[in-house]
């Protein structure tokens, strides 16, 4: 599917009215610039990089395969939603609300998630090289299969995580708290 890059002033080009068929939608997406608020909205899709997205209310909207590159997310309201195959490179996620969510295969290389909400979140084949969840609530995240490779995981609290198959080489872990967690041999660490 092709999808052009979406920003406030290309809304208004009319070249943009005349692109291929999209999964997004344009109502929804003029809703978020609108209000800051999106709730259960369709997004999925969207080329949104370097989106300014900081403190808006996007819980339980679908922003599968959208493209959030840079994007500030800093404490945005994103619990339950479906972030499924997304690219949240280099994307400043802090303290934002992910509780729920989907993040699937997403892509969070070098993403910034320090205090963030992730209880309970999916991030199976999730790419996180590099990213800092130092502080981050993970209790009950299923990071299987997920690269955690470099990530910072200091003094997150990944209480009854499932870490099987993910590959934690050189993954910081100072001070986490690794109650109940199931690690990558599939051991348990009571």
């Amino acid at each position: 599917m092709n999808c052009k890059i979406v920003s406030t002033a290309i809304l208004l080009v009319p070249l943009w009215l005349q692109s291929p068929a999209k999964a997004w939608n344009p109502e929804h997406l003029e809703q978020l610039r609108q209000t800051g608020s999106c709730v259960g909205c369709d997004l999925s899709s969207a080329q949104l990089p370097d989106a300014l997205l900081s403190n808006t209310d996007l819980r339980e909207a679908n922003l599968t395969g959208a493209n959030l590159l840079r994007a500030d997310l800093r404490r945005a309201n994103l619990t339950g939603a479906n972030l499924a195959g997304a690219s949240l490179i280099n994307a400043n996620l802090s303290e934002a609300n992910l509780a729920g969510s989907n993040l699937s295969v997403a892509s969070l290389i070098r993403a910034n998630l320090t205090g963030a909400n992730l209880a309970g979140a999916g991030l199976s084949l999730a790419k996180l090289p590099r990213a800092n969840l130092s502080a981050a609530n993970l209790r009950q995240a299923d990071f299987r299969a997920a690269d955690l490779r470099n990530a910072n995981l200091n003094s997150a609290d990944l209480t009854g995580a499932d870490l099987r198959q993910a590959d934690l080489e050189n993954t910081l872990l100072e001070n986490a708290n690794l109650t109940g967690v199931f690690m990558p041999d599939s051991s348990f660490h009571p």
